[in-house]
């Protein structure tokens, strides 16, 4: 492999089998283990199906990853990113060793830590002190190495009050402090990092950001990292890979990828039709949420246009008399801005400019109306759709409230 390259992962594939361990029968697994003694392919790989967990499969076997491939530079910043059921947890399970794939290679240049979970490698019944010590130990380094890092990781947890205190009584948010800091300083040259960071509070995440970002740039390490928070993956990550149903589906610069993500994560629900009464005089038959490319989505970056999309029915008279009042409403149905238009037009498109929306969840409601006389029709709370941080200055606030719309204001 060359000396360059961090990891090199080849038609890796991980088949599991639903509802139980092993095959079910002893037939089955002596064909399984024949094969596997022959050098041959698994018997049972064949009949397995794609990852698709909206569909009901005929098969007992499924594919959770299928013929993934891709290279790792050192010092490169991956950002793994896929839907839940994507593939992402099991990538990092076979790249960390903790399970075999069942098809392909998988050649990694360097010593791993990885954080996969919240207190990945910890013994319960340990203190934090002798957990500081069995990490390092498991990842080769001797005892002197760990001293002279002991101070740094104590300090970085903010745990040093309870560090001889059994682990098993810390709360998540101290072993997840505690677990991150012993990944991130014992010097492994490749870190892998799966969505743990949720755990901590808002302080915590900003230095585990800073942290991964310091040894990427400074110590010139690689680092593994899946995340939901597409605004740390925004300014973390160099490149992004992109999984879907546990197959590769594009690798590229992190904004192509996370452009490729919500561009193929498109939903039925970013478009809504409603039956009227044939008497209805005029109504909202349809509402489409498109994204930049004019293609109906219910995923969007904070710093893409949205664009709501309403056609009317009936007939609309010449006399500019009816109103379109069309409302966007928060997560809890709050309204949080109307605009209103006269109906002109059988479509009607109203832009939601770019950095505007904050992260979250929202959906719309439309009412036509003449002002002082009759309300015609009404649409409640429909095309739900979400908006992720992709960048912006408060990305590193994962679990901080930090307002419902961007702001103009400044500072003097």
């Amino acid at each position: 492999m060359n000396s360059n390259i961090a990891i090199k992962v080849e038609d890796v594939g991980k088949l599991y089998r639903l509802g139980e361990v092993g095959t079910g029968t002893i037939s089955h697994d002596l064909n399984r283990w024949i094969a596997r003694m022959r050098g041959k392919e698994d018997p049972f790989a064949k009949v397995g199906e794609s990852n698709d967990r909206t569909t009901k499969g005929s098969s007992d076997y499924v594919w959770a990853l299928k013929d993934v491939s891709f290279e790792v530079k050192k010092g490169e910043v991956l950002g793994i990113i896929g839907r839940n059921g994507a593939g992402k947890s099991t990538l990092l399970k076979l790249l960390s060793k903790v399970t075999q794939p069942t098809s392909g290679r998988i050649k990694v240049n360097g010593r791993i830590a990885s954080l996969l979970e919240v207190g990945t490698g910890f013994h319960p019944e340990m203190t934090g002190r002798e957990n500081i010590f069995l990490n390092g130990a498991i990842m080769g380094m001797t005892k002197r190495e760990i001293r002279s890092k002991f101070d740094q990781i104590v300090d970085f947890a903010g745990v040093e009050r309870y560090v001889d205190t059994p682990v098993k009584r810390y709360s998540s948010g101290m072993y997840v402090r505690l677990a991150f800091a012993v990944a991130a300083h014992l010097e492994p040259e490749i870190l892998i990092v799966d969505e743990v960071l949720a755990v901590g509070d808002a302080e915590f995440q900003k230095k585990c950001l800073g942290k991964m970002k310091d040894v990427s740039v400074n110590d010139g390490r690689t680092v593994l990292f899946v995340s939901h928070n597409m605004g740390a993956m925004s300014n973390l990550c160099n490149n992004g890979l992109v999984l879907r149903n546990g197959r590769f589906l594009f690798s590229g610069t992190i904004r192509e990828a996370v452009g490729c993500y919500l561009e193929r994560n498109k939903a039925n629900d970013a478009v809504g039709q409603f039956a009227r009464e044939a008497d209805k005089e005029i109504y909202v038959s349809r509402i489409s949420i498109l994204n930049e490319g004019g293609y109906a989505a219910d995923e969007f970056r904070h710093d893409e246009d949205i664009a709501v999309e309403v056609n009317i029915g009936g007939k609309i008279p010449g006399n500019g008399s009816y109103r379109l009042l069309l409302t966007v409403l928060d997560s809890l149905k709050n309204p949080l801005f109307s605009k209103e238009q006269i109906i002109s037009e059988k479509m009607m498109t109203l832009k939601i400019r770019r950095n505007f929306l904050v992260r979250g969840n929202y959906s719309v409601k439309t009412i036509i109306y003449i002002p002082g006389v009759t309300q015609y029709d009404q649409v409640e709370d429909v095309c739900p759709f979400t908006v992720i941080d992709s960048g912006s200055e408060f990305a590193h606030l994962e679990t901080f409230d930090y307002g419902t719309v961007f702001s103009n204001a400044i500072w003097e």
